[in-house]
């Protein structure tokens, strides 16, 4: 898998952060400076489900296969997907409509089991409908849950977005709110969550609403110079640090990429 050639954008020194979206009518990208949206466009025309990173690679879950990128988007040979993600390892996973999971290793796919209706996959952890599962080894195993929308890991703690709360795994499943939660991401200490009302980010222990500049559903969060968000209709968050903006002022910028049903987001 080849890995995104850094550029630099707008004249100043700060490398482009290129973030990846799957959307209705294929993977865009968005190229960011800072807390600066630049440019935007198509990588790959076609269905996509969803996106991640791997590696310094992209891979996507699209209507007709997995696809690999970021220059030449190539199939890797699985089919029709609905979901990717990577286990600890950093191989890709993938999952298909009838809840086959399987992982990507050394240019071949091994089936690691079947569960009903993926709807995510980070770290190790499968989200969906009837609950979360871990790989483990070349299988799967039932880490409990019911109707499970996204997991991800913050610091080794597994954190999961449900149709009835957010949970943390600890002695069992820990509800961290209540609502129902579509989206949780983390990065190192950093922890995010969203309903399709809300945006919430962690701080510390606590759990409290992000002031977002738009009134839209968030469908994906991730990381990197900066905090990055998108929404099902196409905008385009930043969350800008105080200490590196011009004019000194935080708060979240926000632009419209004009490509609705966006489903995931995924920065190198």
């Amino acid at each position: 898998m080849s890995a995104i050639e850094e550029k630099r954008m707008y004249g100043d020194r700060r490398e482009e952060t290129v973030a990846y979206l799957a959307t209705g009518q294929g993977v865009a990208t968005v190229r960011v400076s800072g807390d600066q949206v630049g440019r935007f466009g198509l990588a790959h025309r076609t269905a996509a489900r969803d996106v991640a990173t791997a590696d310094g690679a992209v891979v996507a879950a699209t209507d007709e296969a997995v696809l690999v990128g970021p220059e030449e988007f190539e199939s890797l040979g699985f089919g029709p997907a609905v979901a990717v993600g990577t286990d600890r390892e950093d191989d890709v996973l993938a999952a298909g409509e009838s809840g086959r999971v399987a992982r990507y290793r050394d240019g071949e796919w091994t089936d690691l089991g079947t569960v009903g209706d993926v709807r995510a996959i980070a770290d190790g952890f499968v989200a969906a409908a009837d609950g979360v599962h871990r790989v483990d080894g070349d299988g799967l195993a039932n880490a409990g849950l019911d109707a499970a929308r996204d997991v991800a890991t913050v610091e080794g703690v597994p954190l999961a977005a449900s149709d009835d709360g957010l949970y943390r795994l600890g002695n069992g499943w820990l509800r961290e709110r209540e609502g129902s939660f579509r989206v949780v991401a983390g990065s190192g200490d950093h922890a995010h969550a969203a309903t399709a009302d809300e945006l919430f980010e962690r701080d510390g222990e606590a759990w409290t609403g992000v002031d977002l500049p738009v009134d839209e559903p968030v469908v994906g969060v991730d990381y990197g110079e900066c905090v990055y968000a998108v929404t099902e209709a196409g905008t385009f968050l930043v969350e800008a640090d105080p200490e590196t903006t011009a004019d000194g002022a935080g708060g979240w910028r926000s632009r419209s990429i004009g490509l609705p049903d966006v489903a995931a987001l995924a920065v190198v």
